[in-house]
């Protein structure tokens, strides 16, 4: 695919004045929040927390975006991670169209449906039946509903920083965008729904081990990110998941992994295949649509039989297997399915990756990056990350210094520090040095804060 040529980044003097955004971008921008509440459909995405408007973007080829204003920027955000591939990928834009040739959608069984489903089967050893879905929200929310049916019992445990959907009984401690706005809860959900959830710090076992403790014989379920990517981008720490997985058995409660963002984005199977460890629910979303609302959930025969028709746990919706949703996905998975594929592009991604860290020594800025996959991260910190508390920690203003100067630079990054950043096979070698230019001028910033 062809790439367009990168353009020459600001310098450093323009980046300390210039608005983020050109006139088109705010003019559009203005005109939103009139008819839309905060101007955005998804809070994180209206950038007040960098003290600007968002630039209204207009079009995506391979690794890069363009703006109103015609700014491009190298992406990193990459619709929150669903682009494994990067935009508009011509086999991707291919089985949309001859999908949707055939019609948008029956609210009837369509053949994809399946053909997606034994994908993500045969990808998962923990899977042996999934339910589609139209959200990674309503995927964690159902397959919460499904412990709760199965195990008879009420508690749900969660981490501090954990970002689930924002069903009301998830807003808890989460982050990602709640974490952005200072607002671990969200009001308008009642105290009984939040009553049910317990909160504890990531990567640490002996905390999860107290909450059963206090909520003994009532914890249906523990929910997880095994790569918390809402608080920023921080790993497991060695044993932890298979540490919940062996605290999950001997308690008689569901482990459910959360891979809505990891999910064939670390590994063909998700992050469980590389950790080697078997949730009884796993929630997907994001790269299994191909940039279309398509998620889903799934575990073993026996446990998915809870579900209505079979079942009495109850869940549905007019969307769930929309064909044309289907057919992205299913492109898009296709092309991740080569041998060698999650090797090549982690590789890849360690040249920028490594390319940061050097900037960031070479400038004397305390800096943290790490990359699993084609999922990755960084903090201004002097430590490793391994929790909310310690991602709360870094340096804010550093991060705010350094995401205005790379936007400036033609570099665009999610607006705020409690979110991971993505590779696609797209970004290449000129991609990295575009971005690497940027992120020089953007370290010296933050080097003469």
């Amino acid at each position: 695919m062809p790439r367009p040529s990168p353009s020459r980044p600001a310098t450093a003097a323009v980046t300390a004045t210039a608005p983020l955004t050109g006139p088109k971008s705010q003019a559009l921008f203005a005109a939103a929040q009139q008819v839309i509440p905060g101007g955005v459909n998804s809070p994180v995405r209206a950038w007040k927390r960098v003290g600007g408007n968002p630039p209204i973007i207009t079009s995506g080829t391979g690794a890069w975006i363009t703006d109103a204003d015609r700014r491009r920027y190298v992406d990193y955000v990459l619709s929150w991670g669903p682009l494994l591939h990067g935009h508009a990928h011509p086999a991707v834009v291919k089985a949309v169209q001859q999908a949707a040739a055939k019609g948008l959608g029956f609210g009837a069984p369509t053949p994809g449906e399946a053909v997606l489903a034994q994908t993500l089967i045969d990808a998962f050893p923990s899977i042996e039946q999934v339910r589609l879905v139209s959200s990674g929200t309503e995927a964690c929310m159902s397959a919460l509903r499904l412990a709760r049916a199965a195990t008879g019992k009420e508690v749900v445990i969660k981490c501090d920083g954990c970002y689930h959907g924002h069903a009301d009984h998830l807003l808890v401690a989460a982050g990602s965008g709640c974490a952005t706005f200072n607002q671990p809860d969200s009001s308008g959900v009642p105290a009984a729904f939040a009553s049910l959830t317990v909160s504890v710090p990531y990567n640490d076992l002996a905390a999860v081990e107290a909450a059963f403790a206090k909520h003994q014989g009532n914890v249906a379920a523990v929910i997880v990110e095994p790569i918390a990517g809402n608080m920023g981008f921080v790993p497991p720490a060695p044993g932890w998941l298979a540490g919940l997985r062996t605290l999950c058995t001997r308690e008689k409660s569901l482990l459910v992994i959360d891979e809505v963002m990891s999910g064939f984005r670390v590994a063909w199977g998700g992050m469980q295949v590389l950790a080697n460890v078997k949730p009884d629910l796993t929630c997907l979303g994001k790269t299994i649509g191909g940039g279309l609302a398509v998620a889903a959930y799934g575990g073993k025969k026996d446990l998915m039989a809870h579900l209505a028709p079979l079942g009495g746990c109850y869940q549905a919706g007019t969307l769930s297997g929309n064909p044309v949703g289907v057919a992205a996905g299913l492109a898009n998975l296709k092309l991740a399915s080569k041998p060698g594929f999650y090797t090549s592009q982690e590789k890849k991604l360690g040249v920028l990756t490594d390319g940061l860290a050097k900037l960031a020594k070479r400038h004397g800025v305390p800096f943290q990056v790490g990359r699993i996959g084609t999922m990755w991260g960084f903090f201004f910190h002097d430590r490793p990350v391994t929790d909310f508390a310690s991602a709360a920690a870094s340096n804010q203003q550093a991060w705010l210094t350094f995401f205005r100067t790379m936007t400036l630079n033609g570099v665009y990054l999610a607006a705020s520090p409690f979110e991971a950043a993505f590779w696609s096979s797209a970004h290449g070698p000129a991609e990295v040095r575009h971005t690497l230019a940027a992120a020089d001028q953007a370290f010296a910033a933050v080097a003469a804060l």
